[in-house]
Parts: structure tokens; C-alpha cells; sequence
């Protein structure tokens, strides 16, 4: 294992590695305090070593891109959506191909979440110490425990990955993942228009479309501002603050200051801001205020047709191994049982073929479900 401290040392490594088949990856930052991520360490492995990258003392990552872009690589991660982000906000482009061991064990029976210790254990009869889980990674310098526990999360990665290519494999089902992993990889999934920040604000469904105009102007400004300040979103205006504010339709400087907390997060520059972008969506015209989308519980009530298609969905995640959720959220068989069908996973590729299409007959009354001396049974209408 090389701690790798230096500019030279880190393009050597890159050199090494562009013979590798696989690169694991994995990082360690800090965000308690800022908007974006403080990238800590970067951990890497290769079919022959292992790399602990420390950022601190780099002044040029970019070396690492062309592994992260490289077709004939096969980067791995555990549960890699903040490793990702990350990369893509350091180096300017998303690793490719990649797999993700954590969504990959969904189809081998496993959990939906499974942690990255207990798939270490099930696959390679490993325990892992957790002695440095909590440790503070952006303080130097680091200990030769922190860093073996660092190397801990990639060290494994390449065994597990090859383990679960056999297995799935033998099931049929090494590409069922592919546009999974294809959405990983796509910089769409990481970026984020502040515009449409609003609509995940808390109690926002408070609002009425008016004041909602006026939290899609206070959403974006906190946004931006959060980001030009490096700073989390709270730490600018809580959600709560926001929507507060737009319910109460303060216009003025003094209206804003009643709403609990505000005087403390807020100087007179940006309150005096905050306060006509409020004005600014109040008197917005009608025909430019947001909606937000229905509500399920605004919609017809779906409870009997959810408890049958969960029991069917269940049914076919455990004959199959799979975990339940991975073939079929609640929320998105509520969507379906209320026809929203065009966007679903579910009736799309292997899980349509698995149970979508299944799901679609018993909605149209042309299946039924009992019970047997063996449990659920599936019976098409009229046989």
C-alpha cells in the first residue's frame, strides 16, 4: 500500500494503473461545514496495489482523469453516489464504465442498502475494523491506522467485483444493471438547476401558488448564494425560514425580521434582497406561478390496489433473489396503480419481464391472487 504525498509519485501511480482492468474507488471528505464536499483522501486500487491519494499535498489531480475515462478500465464503487459527485466537481468528468457493488448485490439476494463491511464479510469472509469510522480526515497527519482503514474501503473491491460478474453471470443478469450505471455516469445526474430548488423545500405544500412564485425566487437566490460562499443552505436561510417568509408574504425588512431566526442568518444587504425577490414573486403574474406536482394525497385513494401488487412484487423478488425495492418501489407502484406508467422502472427492460407486465394484468382485473398450502399463488382470470 503507497500513501501518495506528491505530484510525481501520483503520475507514476496513473502510469501503473492505465494497465489495470479494474480501478476501485473510493473517498473521504468533510461537508458538516460547507456546500461542497472537502475532498479529504482519495483511496484507488488496482488489480496489483493499492493507492491512499491525499489531496492536501497535490496540486494537480488531473493526471487522475484519464483512469476515470479510460473504456478499457472498469472503475468500482460501494454505494458510490457522493464519491462520484465529488470526482466530477475535482476533476471535471465522471468515472466510465463503472459498477456499483452495493446496487449490484441487490440481485444476488442481498439487502437493498447493504453496507460496505457486511458485503466484505458475506463475499469474502472478511471482518473489517471500524476503529477510524469517525475519524476527522481532514487533520494531518494521518495515522498509519487511519490509512490502512482508508485502504480498507478499496482494498476489496476488485475480489468482490470479480466474484459478482460469476455470479451474476450464471443468473443471466450481469447486464440488467447497465442503464443503472449508465445514469451513475451521466453529469445530468449531478448537476442542478437552482430554479428548481423550491419544489424540495420543506412544507412547501403550505404555499398556495402565489406564495410558491415567491420561495422559487428565495430557493434559488439561497442557492447560489450557498454555493458562492462555499456555506451549507441552512446555515443562509433554513427551509422552514423560507417558507415562513413566502406564507407571511413579507415585503419589507422588518416583515422578514418577525420570521423566527431571520435577523441572525441575514445582514441588511441580504435581507433588503431577500425581501424584493419575495415582492418579486408575489406580483409575478398568475400565468408565471409554479405549481407543484399533485400530491398523492390529493389523488384517488390506490391503498387495495397497493397491497395487491406488493404482494405480487414480493412474491417475484423472492422467487428471483432480488431485493424487494430494487424491482419496485411503493411510490412507484402508486404511480402506476394511478396510470402514471410512461416514466416507471418497473415496466421497463428485465423488471417488466419479471413483474411489470404481471403488475399491468392485475390492474386490468385479468389476474388474481390467493392463498395456497404453499402461499401466494397467481391465477390468470378465467383458467
Amino acid at each position: 500500500m503507497e500513501y501518495i504525498a506528491n505530484q510525481e509519485n501520483l503520475e507514476a501511480f496513473v502510469a501503473r494503473a492505465a494497465s489495470s482492468s479494474v480501478l476501485a474507488i473510493d473517498t473521504e471528505f468533510l461537508r458538516e461545514k460547507t456546500y461542497y464536499a472537502n475532498l479529504c483522501l482519495i483511496q484507488l486500487a488496482t488489480d496489483t496495489e493499492v493507492a491512499v491519494v491525499d489531496p492536501f499535498a497535490i496540486e494537480d489531480l488531473s493526471p487522475l482523469a484519464a483512469l476515470m475515462t479510460d473504456p478499457a478500465i472498469m472503475k468500482l464503487f460501494h454505494a458510490g453516489g457522493q464519491d462520484l459527485e465529488i470526482l466530477y466537481r475535482e476533476l471535471g468528468c465522471l468515472p466510465s464504465p463503472l459498477f456499483d457493488t452495493q446496487v449490484a448485490a441487490t440481485l444476488l439476494g442481498h439487502t437493498q442498502q447493504i453496507g460496505y463491511g457486511p458485503l466484505v464479510h458475506s463475499l469474502c469472509g472478511v471482518n473489517l475494523k471500524k476503529s477510524d469510522s469517525f475519524t476527522d480526515w481532514s487533520r494531518r497527519p494521518l495515522t498509519d491506522s487511519q490509512i490502512d482503514y482508508a485502504a480498507d474501503d478499496v482494498i476489496y473491491l476488485p475480489k468482490m467485483y470479480r466474484i459478482m460478474v460469476e455470479r451474476l453471470e450464471a443468473k443471466g443478469r450481469l447486464h440488467w444493471l447497465d442503464n443503472d450505471f449508465a445514469a451513475m455516469a451521466d453529469p445530468a445526474h449531478y448537476e442542478s438547476d437552482p430554479s428548481e430548488r423550491y419544489k424540495r423545500l420543506k412544507r412547501v405544500g403550505q404555499l398556495s401558488r402565489r406564495q410558491l412564485s415567491a420561495a422559487r425566487e428565495v430557493a434559488r437566490w439561497r442557492e447560489v448564494t450557498a454555493q458562492e460562499r462555499d456555506l451549507p443552505r441552512k446555515w443562509v436561510l433554513t427551509d422552514e425560514q423560507i417558507v415562513e417568509a413566502c406564507r407571511r408574504e413579507s415585503r419589507t425588512i422588518d416583515e422578514l425580521f418577525l420570521v423566527r431566526g431571520v435577523r441572525e442568518k441575514l445582514n441588511t444587504r441580504d435581507a433588503r434582497q431577500v425581501a424584493g425577490l419575495i415582492v418579486r414573486g408575489l406580483d409575478a403574474p398568475p400565468e408565471s406561478w409554479p405549481e407543484l406536482d399533485k400530491s398523492p394525497k390529493s389523488e384517488r385513494n390506490v391503498d387495495a390496489e397497493l397491497d395487491l401488487m406488493e404482494a405480487l412484487v414480493r412474491l417475484r423478488a423472492k422467487e428471483n433473489d432480488i431485493a424487494m425495492q430494487t424491482l419496485a418501489s411503493r411510490s412507484e407502484l402508486a404511480a402506476v396503480a394511478r396510470g402514471y406508467t410512461d416514466e416507471s422502472d418497473v415496466l421497463r427492460g428485465w423488471r417488466r419481464a419479471m413483474v411489470g407486465e404481471e403488475l399491468l394484468e392485475l390492474l386490468a382485473g385479468r389476474l388474481s391472487l390467493s392463498l395456497g398450502p404453499e402461499g401466494l399463488v397467481v391465477t390468470t382470470v378465467g383458467e
